[in-house]
């Protein structure tokens, strides 16, 4: 025990040393920011003047939380706060892409209220395009706790890093999984089960593009699983179930696993 003691005071103290905020105020922050965004979530209504105030009060409470880890960032916290507040108009823009996206590919959805309230897929995107945001302007370790708040509770999980166009439909998602070098266009539409994800490789390749390109005005139905860096997925293609690819379609492909194991390429 005594050891075990000396350990974790070493532990806290470094822990001490790297003053980042608590993971439930970083959440709060995106869940907040998200409710101003889309009133669906909670129902409440706000006034002009309410609505200019409270866009102060993020921007403060995000360099509140960013204060104590100023030594982390490229900027003074006080500037990155502004800064992503300044990205906040087209996040709003992307997110409403993405729910249209998410209404029109869903027959069972009924409204955007009920997309924007009651969708998954949605909330899942919403924390993602936050803590993209944050991502961009080289905020440590919060883009990454956001996510895994939102991944925790939908059981989708994307990286921060991954650059996703707008008109992204996430349907049902439970086990999606988008990695960190992914690259999604416009229009694109997944299933629940998909991975988009890397081929096994040294740690010394971190910094290279390790999962998929996914052309615009693709569909990867559930189960599928797309692997690799130099793997392109051609505009306005079908993946079909189940399907496990590591190289790269045409443009136009309609791919559909067999019930003998094989793929067939259309």
């Amino acid at each position: 025990m005594k050891k075990l003691l000396e350990q974790l005071k070493l532990r806290h103290a470094a822990a001490a040393a790297n003053a980042y905020p608590s993971s439930e105020q970083v959440w709060a922050f995106c869940r907040d920011l998200v409710n101003w965004l889309f009133p669906e979530h909670t129902g409440r209504v706000m006034s002009g003047a309410e609505l200019e105030l409270y866009a102060t009060q993020l921007e403060d409470r995000l360099k509140d939380l960013l204060t104590p880890m100023e030594g982390s960032l490229p900027q003074p916290a006080a500037a990155t706060a502004r800064l992503f507040m300044e990205q906040v108009p087209g996040i709003y823009t992307n997110l409403t892409k993405d729910a249209e996206a998410i209404l029109q590919g869903d027959p069972a959805a009924t409204c955007l209220y009920e997309v924007i309230r009651a969708y998954p897929g949605f909330y899942a995107i919403a924390a993602y395009r936050v803590a993209h945001g944050l991502h961009t302007l080289g905020v440590p370790l919060l883009p990454r706790v956001i996510t895994e708040f939102a991944h925790d509770r939908t059981g989708i999980d994307i990286h921060p890093a991954a650059q996703i166009a707008p008109y992204f439909c996430i349907d049902h998602g439970t086990g999606v999984v988008i990695g960190e070098t992914t690259v999604i266009g416009p229009h694109v539409k997944i299933y629940q089960g998909v991975t988009l994800g890397a081929l096994s490789i040294d740690k010394t390749m971190a910094m290279n593009k390790r999962h998929p390109t996914i052309e615009e005005h693709v569909v990867i139905y559930a189960g599928a699983t797309i692997l690799g860096g130099d793997t392109v997925i051609g505009h306005h293609s079908i993946i079909g179930g189940n399907v496990w690819l590591i190289k790269s379609t045409e443009p136009y492909s309609r791919i559909y696993y067999k019930a003998d194991g094989s793929i067939k390429v259309v």
